[in-house]
């Protein structure tokens, strides 16, 4: 029979629509979401609805709602309630008791309407009631499509609506065991992006695998200390704040400065305090942006068609140290890139004790199973050379047996690095333990641009991570004060040196939605026990002894998922959308080729620079294209415009705010509004600050609810 027969299945409704009067365009949160204020004799909307945008007229009516992540539902009842599709069995059932008793509650003022529908009348508005029993299974109708607005599949992962797949969301505390199981797994899944930093950074500004063990530490503590602060008194969202890529390649830019090419003596400690003081200037101004309310203001020019790119840029623009470094012992980083794809895709599916363990974990496993192969490879002798000695230095070997192997000996082998033996046990990481900062105003200006790049990369984050686990998005005020403290987080940073500023992950989005962990005290927790672990030396040793290789191999992962995860970004934009596709794409063009002409201006073939091949592109500062009399505006111009996600945020920036396009189509983001979330106690609870702190601050209107 048929499909479209009307006894087995119900008629979707005429295509195209019936001509209806066009409804005036909402102006106002209220109108948008059909909330009702209290005196009119109707309760606010419930505590689990998200900004959800009615219909609007003809040709978006079956339009799926792109904020929310889910099929749009019907415009709010009288009583407030909404209807969420594609939910069990057991909802669905309480969902039309209920619907059920608010018929009877406004019974006279509804009456039967098209595709077997209730229409209910209120004044001069109308809403759409609840629709018919309808059996538990079937296929959702066209107007029930789920969109997704994460990185994976909705028959992986499950992932319909907030509250149909989240195991604990923003603010449930089911126990201190559950609690430090989940936030143990959470920490863990995001391993690599809290401690593969310092291992570029540290030996790129000539440290011993003593500084690298130090910093690690550092960055273990800053990190356990900014989280604390940012779930209390940032945006309360529950989001690990760390060293974010974003930083990493300025960091490097500013490492290989001609000044610094020539240095005698301990390089790491003098590159080292630059950096804090370039950190510590950015990371001001970043708080001023934050807390002065002008990031309410740049929020209306950051929406998905400008992060997607930017972000993807990040991971992107380190193609040139990835698998260069892998190459230098493939044996050992090939086979650690292809354990992780296989755990991450091939076995994702696979759970135990209802956890996806490979999916989850893929990083560590993939790390531990290749330190433990190349370990018993080095203790039975793969590597070991009769008559070669791998500390050696290159030009001091004259056997051409050994020249051939002196790759494998000292990058294959996992006894090279004596940082865990000479790391103590016990170490307290304290401020301006490398010295005074230094301040160059033209380093530090540098950094300025990046934490404003660093605070797009929050604000995605912000409202991605608010659908999954909170009542609704955050307002204007409380992204303003979220970013605000992420400035703060970075001068702890920057007094503490740690190398790179602090902000909120970008992979929180993902290893909330695979761990399905949304409750902060567990990221707390979490935090509590990473500032346990960095008094203890032997652990940032331990990390410190990571074989180059390998961690390259799993930068070469986490670098191509923060690219995917900023191309993720899009589905909440129309991605098919011509405007949106030729956006994109121009940004990610332009964001390799224009840094690929800095970096290679003035550059000869032949010339025989001091870096590795891999810092190369770092170095752009001694010959870039602009030469202007003023050295330090050299300085500047040649770094911004080598740095890929300048470029990319530039672009679409610009093209994004200037080319005409309807807000559906851009998929901008909608904040909640300040006076209608003040009015609802779940939206209070999420985001009012902690200990009637808020209270003391209510007068600033700017900076949260």
């Amino acid at each position: 029979m048929s499909s479209s027969d009307p006894k087995t299945r119900p008629k979707p409704g005429p295509w195209p629509p019936a001509p209806v009067a066009a409804p005036v365009p909402p102006s106002s949160w209220a109108k948008r979401t059909g909330f009702r204020p209290k005196f009119s004799g109707e309760t606010n909307a419930s505590d689990s609805g998200q900004i959800a945008l009615p219909p609007r007229a003809r040709e978006n009516d079956n339009q799926p709602d792109l904020e929310a992540g889910r099929a749009r539902p019907t415009p709010t009842v009288a009583n407030g309630e909404q209807q969420v599709s594609e939910k069990g069995p057991a909802e669905k059932d309480k969902t039309v008791k209920k619907r059920r008793e608010a018929d009877v509650a406004n019974k006279g003022g509804s009456r039967a309407g098209a595709n077997g529908h209730t229409t209910a009348t209120n004044g001069a508005a109308e809403t759409v009631a609840a629709a018919p029993p309808q059996p538990p299974v079937r296929r959702p109708s066209r107007n029930e499509e789920v969109v997704d607005v994460l990185p994976q599949n909705v028959d992986d992962e499950g992932f319909v609506g907030r509250h149909s797949h989240m195991k604990y969301e923003l603010r449930d505390s089911p126990g201190l065991v559950p609690i430090g199981l989940y936030g143990f797994q959470h920490y863990l899944s995001i391993l690599g992006s809290l401690i593969l930093i310092p291992l570029v950074t540290v030996p790129a500004m000539g440290g011993a695998y003593e500084d690298t063990a130090n910093v690690v530490s550092t960055v273990l503590f800053v990190s356990g200390v900014t989280t604390l602060l940012h779930s209390f008194f940032g945006s309360r969202l529950p989001l690990i704040q760390g060293p974010s890529f974003v930083y990493l390649a300025p960091a490097l830019a500013i490492i290989n400065s001609p000044e610094f090419q020539g240095l005698n003596g301990n390089n790491f400690k003098h590159i080292m305090k630059e950096l804090q003081g370039a950190i510590i200037i950015a990371s001001a101004f970043q708080a001023i942006l934050g807390y002065s309310g002008l990031m309410s203001l740049f929020l209306r020019l950051i929406n998905p068609v400008v992060v997607a790119p930017t972000i993807a840029a990040v991971g992107l623009s380190f193609f040139s140290y990835g698998f260069p470094l892998v190459g230098t012992c493939l044996g050992i980083g090939a086979v650690q890139i292809l354990l992780v794809v296989i755990f991450s895709l091939y076995l994702r599916k696979i759970s135990v004790l209802g956890h996806r363990i490979f999916l989850i974990y893929a990083v560590p496993l993939g790390l531990g199973i290749t330190w433990a192969t190349a370990f018993l490879l080095t203790e039975a002798g793969a590597y070991s050379y009769k008559g070669c000695d791998p500390n050696v230095p290159v030009s001091n070997i004259i056997s051409e047996h050994c020249r051939k192997h002196v790759s494998r000996m000292k990058h294959c082998r996992v006894d090279a690095s004596h940082a865990l033996k000479s790391s103590p046990w016990f170490r307290f990481p304290y401020p301006l333990q490398w010295g005074t900062p230094v301040v160059h105003w033209k380093m530090a200006l540098v950094m300025c641009v990046v934490s404003i790049i660093a605070s797009v990369d929050s604000v995605g984050s912000y409202h991605a991570s608010s659908l999954l686990v909170a009542s609704r998005p955050p307002t204007p005020g409380v992204v303003s004060r979220g970013i605000g403290l992420e400035g703060l987080s970075s001068v702890l940073a920057g007094l503490w040196g740690t190398g790179t500023g602090s902000t909120t992950l970008t992979e929180n989005v993902h290893t909330i939605a695979v761990t399905k962990m949304g409750s902060r005290r567990a990221v707390e927790l979490g935090a509590c026990v990473l500032i346990v672990l960095s008094l203890i030396g032997k652990v940032g040793g331990f990390i410190a002894s990571i074989p180059e290789v390998m961690v390259a191999a799993l930068l070469c992962f986490m670098w191509a998922m923060l690219a995917a995860l900023g191309l993720s970004n899009l589905r909440y934009s129309e991605a098919g959308s011509s405007r949106n596709i030729i956006i994109v794409g121009l940004s990610l063009f332009f964001s390799l080729s224009i840094p690929a002409y800095f970096q290679q201006y003035g550059i000869s073939p032949n010339s025989n620079l001091s870096v590795p091949s891999y810092f190369q592109p770092y170095i752009v500062a001694s010959h870039g294209p602009f030469r202007s009399k003023y050295g330090g505006v050299n300085y500047i111009m040649n770094t911004l415009l080598s740095l890929h996600m300048v470029i990319a945020f530039l672009v679409a920036v610009i093209l994004d705010n200037t080319v005409p396009g309807s807000r559906q189509e851009r998929g901008v983001y909608v904040w909640s509004e300040s006076d209608a979330a003040r009015r609802e106690p779940a939206v209070v609870k999420d985001y009012e600050l902690p200990f009637r702190v808020g209270r003391i601050f209510r007068w600033v209107k700017w900076v949260g609810l």
